[in-house]
């Protein structure tokens, strides 16, 4: 919390601006506005007034009790009279700034230094935003005003307020002083004496410095930690020590977002406390290590993280990856296949026996296309045998093993050991030597099919790397089926993307060498409550697909493999780069030129 884009500038409105009668809101004043503006139907409006007559004064927000009946606008009957619609109405209504609570932009350690728990508890107020000259707060009663010169007088601020839905007021105030209480009890729990326990002892207690990892407030920052980032569909947790504080850093739809800073010393402990639930070794601090810890979701549902640790200047460095099984298991649809790309693949892991490799950086999707590939193929009357480095998830329709490098079990020993396990299909994690590369081709030519990755920027300089690791290029055409590049570009939030001009330079720059017209109509991110602001939600694949032909086996069995030759005609025979797939997602709406161009690798020849 804390980092990240800042959102729109909300309209703020100074507290003696305007000299109103101090009252709270009721739903019988709600509902009549709503009346008036049209909003509300005649039947529904009657509803509610009889509703009013016993529910007025109660302890539920009249915003939070209209929203919950899920009334349809009188106005747009698509809409739902939802509380963040109402909050936002209302606040134009009476002339204050709306503000959606986003934590990811509010640096929570800050603004809870305002006011305590008690007095934003008693007044139903959360900070937002605190500056040297004023604070920002946000209230669902903003006729409320009685606390406000108070406020002003103690802190010696300007109070300017914003209006926010009264269910996040409410979910955030605990939330934010909740994890500030915990790092503030936990940097005090640091600062005790514990002259008497030795450095070894506290290793084998959990403690770092004078700091318990198993301490109740450290407990409740991991758990907050955990839970936060699931809510916010974070698919990496990054925890990274400085020399004063901690960051901890969300990667959310493949951009990392600064959540919250820790002291140094809680850094540490949280970090041990990760170590501790992941089986981790406690006392090593020296050597990278690798761990896995299971939990819940905030819906139920099972989900687990695996943990990785490396030594920097300032201490360890964690890193957990979150693998949603909903998530990681996706139909090709979903993948982003289009029904080309869908028919091609199918055809390609359909095959009984060669090797077909999925290319492209960390993070761009490759295992997530693997497991729906290979959850496709898994049937009762199939063998699929996997050894990957990690295991990234447990599937029960797979045979899976993991290398143990302090045991020598690497991936090509693995594959040797699956070879005598009667395996249909064999997945290879990576293949990143040429022994490994060897043990794949001859599971590939005694018969089983083989699908693994390979870091390249695209599908042909897959065919490079297997030649500078010394395959022979007459196992390539023999065994390898086709190979699949990929990249994933956010996907625009259908609530608020919005028509825009097309950039037709930038346009052309991606659709060579085919010349696609300009689309009559782009869309571009805009920003809105569904979104958090940022105008994307999601993230969807985009492709390049070769498949081995009689021609290119000719071309890369040549003395002397000319790659450029072997891309030229793949795309004569219609290999579509990854940026002809992303200009069609931008045509269907999907996404942006800028996605495409940040994410799309462009040829040396182009």
């Amino acid at each position: 919390m804390g980092g990240g884009q800042r959102p729109r500038e909300p309209k703020v409105t100074d507290s003696n601006q305007e000299q109103i009668i101090p009252h709270k809101l009721g739903l019988k004043e709600i509902a009549d506005l709503l009346f008036e503006d049209g909003l509300l139907a005649k039947e529904s409006y009657e509803n509610i007034q009889v509703q009013a007559r016993f529910r007025d004064g109660g302890e539920k927000h009249p915003l939070t009790l209209i929203a919950e009946q899920e009334i349809k606008s009188a106005k747009s009957p698509h809409r739902l009279l939802s509380q963040d619609f109402l909050t936002e109405w209302l606040a134009e209504k009476v002339g204050v700034g709306y503000q959606r609570i986003d934590p990811l932009k509010i640096d929570v350690a800050s603004v809870t230094t305002a006011f305590s728990y008690a007095y934003a508890q008693r007044h139903k107020l959360l900070p937002v935003e605190l500056k040297p000259d004023y604070v920002v707060v946000a209230t669902a009663q903003p006729y409320v005003t009685d606390w406000q010169n108070e406020l002003s007088h103690i802190l010696r601020k300007e109070i300017r307020l914003v209006m926010s839905s009264p269910s996040d007021i409410d979910s955030y105030l605990v939330e934010f002083y909740t994890v500030s209480h915990s790092v503030s009890g936990a940097s005090n729990e640091d600062a005790g004496s514990m002259s008497a326990i030795n450095n070894q002892q506290m290793l084998e207690l959990g403690k770092v410095g004078n700091l318990d990892a198993n301490d109740q407030h450290v407990v409740r920052i991991v758990d907050w930690l955990l839970q936060y980032a699931f809510d916010q569909r974070a698919s990496d947790i990054h925890l990274e020590p400085r020399q004063d504080k901690g960051n901890i850093r969300f990667r959310i739809d493949g951009m990392l977002n600064t959540v919250y800073q820790l002291p140094s010393p809680v850094m540490a402990a949280v970090l041990s406390r990760l170590k501790i639930l992941g089986r981790m070794d406690l006392a090593e601090k020296r050597r990278p290590l690798d761990g896995r810890l299971k939990t819940k979701s905030p819906d139920g549902n099972e989900v687990e993280l695996r943990l990785a640790t490396m030594p920097t200047a300032f201490g360890e460095k964690m890193v957990m990856r979150i693998f949603d099984p909903d998530v990681l298991v996706k139909n090709f649809t979903d993948l982003g296949f289009n029904n080309r790309e869908e028919k091609l693949w199918k055809e390609m892991i359909g095959q009984p026996n060669g090797i077909i490799l999925v290319t492209g950086p960390t993070g761009s999707g490759k295992t997530t296309t693997l497991y729906s590939s290979l959850k496709y193929l898994a049937k009762p009357e199939v063998n699929v045998c996997t050894i990957e480095d990690p295991i990234e998830m447990v599937v029960p329709d797979f045979n899976q093993m993991q290398v143990q490098q302090n045991i020598d079990l690497n991936f090509a020993d693995g594959v040797r050991a699956l070879l005598r396990q009667d395996p249909d299909i064999i997945m290879v994690g990576e293949i990143r030597d040429l022994e490994t590369a060897d043990m794949a081709i001859q599971a590939a030519l005694t018969g089983h099919l083989v699908i693994s990755t390979l870091h390249t920027n695209d599908a042909v300089a897959a065919i490079t790397r297997l030649l500078d690791l010394g395959v022979p290029h007459y196992m390539i055409t023999a065994t390898l089926l086709g190979v699949v590049a990929q990249r994933l570009v956010r996907t625009l939030c259908p609530h608020c993307k919005q028509p825009v001009d097309s950039d037709t330079e930038m346009w052309n720059s991606l659709s060579r060498p085919w010349k696609a017209a300009v689309p009559e109509k782009i869309y571009g991110p805009v920003g809105c409550l569904e979104c958090r602001q940022t105008g994307y939600v999601g993230r969807v694949g985009i492709y390049e697909m070769l498949v081995m032909s009689g021609k290119i086996k000719r071309l890369i069995n040549s003395n002397d493999c000319d790659i450029a030759a072997v891309r030229r005609q793949a795309q004569q025979e219609e290999m579509r780069p990854m940026r002809i797939g992303g200009i069609q997602k931008v045509a269907n709406g999907q996404t942006t030129l800028d996605e495409v161009f940040r994410v799309a690798p462009l040829y040396q020849e182009d």
